[in-house]
């Protein structure tokens, strides 16, 4: 959940370290860090709790000078949020400089066996003993004898440092992306990688650069080609070069992708914040994602990358929908999308409790992980824990190249765009409208006549639209906010398809403006949460037409009788919901099946506004962060 940087070159290195550490505040900002070796050839290091500003500032007064460097930032699992814990750790007599994301789950036996050997450690955190297990490995050899401008290949010029790493983490037991940097060796940067994504990217306009990163963000207009580590893969990086090598196979050709990320995709494009751009991009995420993928000449969606035939897939009895937050309240959405349109049964998990499951499955069983980075831990052990048992498993994810994406038998890529800010918005609209492709396709293997097929293709289409217009609400919602931001619970309340779109909604508002709410169907409020209902605590209904539309009408107005104030978001022309409401907003009419995408956006800009209101920092929200890779 923290976020690495690196970078090897001609250029000063906190230019870059400093840039993409910005980019990358989304995956972790209690603290940051940098280090780079400078001409004195001894390690120049700065770091600072609290956000990147207070890192720069440091910078200002004390340059960290260098060519080669590495950068950080921290969310923290091991160890408070303060300078001390920050990283990047020194390691043995400050001979090795090092960053890590994950999480070291024997650090304690591997910290009690280094403290006896004299290696004294400064943070509170598991981090740390990684680069003093690196430097008890070097200790334990004789540099000179290996290390030679003579050998064939970085990583045979390098030997004793690759052989130091190498047996450093084979020690450790947990997950780790980690970059390291060697006082005495100021011309090679070595990353590795096990269940923590690490990106590289070969620098653009033949400058020789190397970049290392958690993502490929921060490289956005630097380099022009990247590769993905995988696990137990290792690279040696120079001046002038790029190894890689397996654990098992040794040094390995790699497998180069064109970076298509422009830098724009990652500003804020004049954009208060991330998340506001982010939500105001759904119309054009949603044509991306459906871009290619509806064949009007057979009826049905068509998805290039699931890897599996039609005829395996007609056989499927059972699907089981997987992920964590944002995603899990998707995986319900497609719960109800195909379980109506395929008549296929769904089961929906929570990815971290499905890890841990051991539910009856047959071989006609089908497991889609959903999730936005491709790299949520919990999300990656239920996938693996599937595989296992012999399943097919499919991932719907946003990042190329990513290690779900990797491990699954197949997916389909959501093509959203780079999203930073933590509340995650378009990558759920575009969950949801990938799932209702899924369940036309499967709907078409099944029962679903031609006829039906292009109506759905027709209502797909439009939807893009159809979230613009839901969009021009902004003003409306900021209005809204303003009246409500003071109260300290709410509840969010739908029927059908939209009581995912009511927890998800709950959701928002409670990571970025911390206040207390949730999400029910709205027939349950007379079974317990009606007690909640007084004058400080709206209840925002989703009331979209349909036919449980006089049922929520109905709950509507046993809130009405207690009390409690309502926000209401209607469809065109209702005027029985708009005359009830306290407040209304007004989205435009769609079918049933697509309303969850089209009614989550007024959703999150009422979490946008009244988070702006109550001071709150937007984008990066106490206590969370965007990707989250450890357990």
């Amino acid at each position: 959940m923290c976020g690495i940087v690196g970078y090897i070159g001609p250029r000063e290195a906190t230019e870059f370290l400093i840039e993409g550490l910005r980019r990358l505040e989304y995956r972790g900002y209690d603290s940051s860090g940098v280090a780079t070796i400078g001409d004195d050839g001894a390690f120049a290091v700065s770091k600072s709790a609290g956000r990147i500003d207070k890192l720069v500032a440091k910078l200002g007064q004390k340059p960290a000078t260098g060519t080669i460097g590495i950068g950080h930032t921290r969310w923290a699992t091991h160890g408070k949020p303060d300078d001390a814990n920050a990283h990047p750790h020194l390691g043995g007599d400050n001979a090795v400089a090092i960053v890590h994301n994950g999480v070291i789950e024997n650090y304690k036996q591997i910290k009690e066996y280094l403290e006896s050997e004299g290696y004294v450690f400064a943070s509170a955190t598991d981090s740390e003993i990684i680069g003093h297990l690196i430097s008890s490995r070097l200790d334990a050899q004789d540099a000179s004898a290996n290390n030679g401008a003579s050998a064939s290949s970085p990583t045979e010029q390098y030997k004793t440092l690759v052989t130091a790493v190498t047996e450093a983490l084979a020690k450790l037991r947990g997950t780790y992306g980690v970059a390291v940097l060697f006082r005495d060796y100021p011309d090679v940067m070595i990353a590795a990688r096990l269940g923590s994504p690490m990106v590289l990217g070969i620098g653009s306009g033949g400058h020789g650069e190397y970049y290392v990163a958690s993502d490929a963000s921060p490289m956005a207009g630097r380099a022009d080609k990247i590769v993905y580590l995988a696990d137990h893969e290792l690279a040696v990086l120079t001046r002038t070069s790029l190894d890689i090598v397996h654990r098992d196979q040794g040094l390995i050709q790699p497998e180069m992708q064109e970076l298509e990320l422009d830098a724009g995709e990652v500003d804020k494009q004049g954009f208060e914040h991330y998340m506001l751009k982010e939500i105001h991009e759904q119309p054009e995420s949603l044509r991306n994602v459906m871009r290619g993928r509806l064949s009007r000449d057979d009826a049905t969606a068509v998805f290039g990358g699931l890897n599996l035939d039609a005829q395996r897939l007609s056989q499927i009895n059972r699907i089981v929908l997987t992920g964590c937050g944002t995603s899990w309240h998707a995986a319900i959405v497609g719960e109800y999308l195909i379980e109506e349109l395929s008549r296929i049964p769904v089961e929906i998990e929570y990815a971290s409790e499905l890890r841990y499951r051991n539910p009856p499955t047959d071989y006609k069983t089908l497991v889609f992980a959903i999730t936005q980075s491709g790299e949520t831990a919990d999300t990656l052990a239920a996938l693996r824990e599937m595989k296992r048992k012999g399943h097919s498993t499919l991932a719907i994810c946003n990042v190329v190249g990513s290690t779900i994406a990797q491990e699954a038998d197949g997916g389909i890529y959501l093509h959203a765009g780079p999203e930073i800010g933590v509340a995650s918005t378009k990558a759920f609209t575009s969950q949801v409208t990938t799932l209702a492709m899924l369940a036309l396709y499967f709907g078409r293997l099944r029962h679903l006549s031609f006829e039906a097929g292009i109506r759905i293709i027709d209502e797909l289409e439009s939807l893009p639209t159809l979230v613009e217009q839901a969009l021009q609400n902004d003003s409306i919602v900021a209005k809204i906010a303003e009246k409500y931001h003071h109260c300290n619970n709410f509840l969010y309340l739908g029927r059908q398809f939209n009581f995912p779109t009511a927890l998800e909604g709950a959701l928002k508002l409670k990571e970025i403006s911390y206040i207390h709410a949730e999400g029910y169907p709205a027939a349950e409020m007379k079974h317990g949460p009606i007690a909640l209902v007084d004058e400080n605590t709206p209840s925002v209904f989703l009331i979209p037409r349909g036919f449980v539309y006089e049922k929520v009408i109905s709950n509507l107005e046993e809130i009405k009788a207690r009390g409690g104030p309502v926000i209401a978001v209607v469809c065109e022309g209702d005027e029985i919901a708009s005359n009830l409401a306290d407040d209304v907003i007004v989205v435009p009419d769609a079918a049933e099946f697509l309303q969850p995408v089209i009614m989550s956006v007024p959703l999150q800009l009422l979490a946008y506004h009244v988070a702006v209101r109550r001071g709150c920092d937007v984008d990066r929200p106490r206590n969370l962060a965007k990707s989250v890779t450890v357990e």
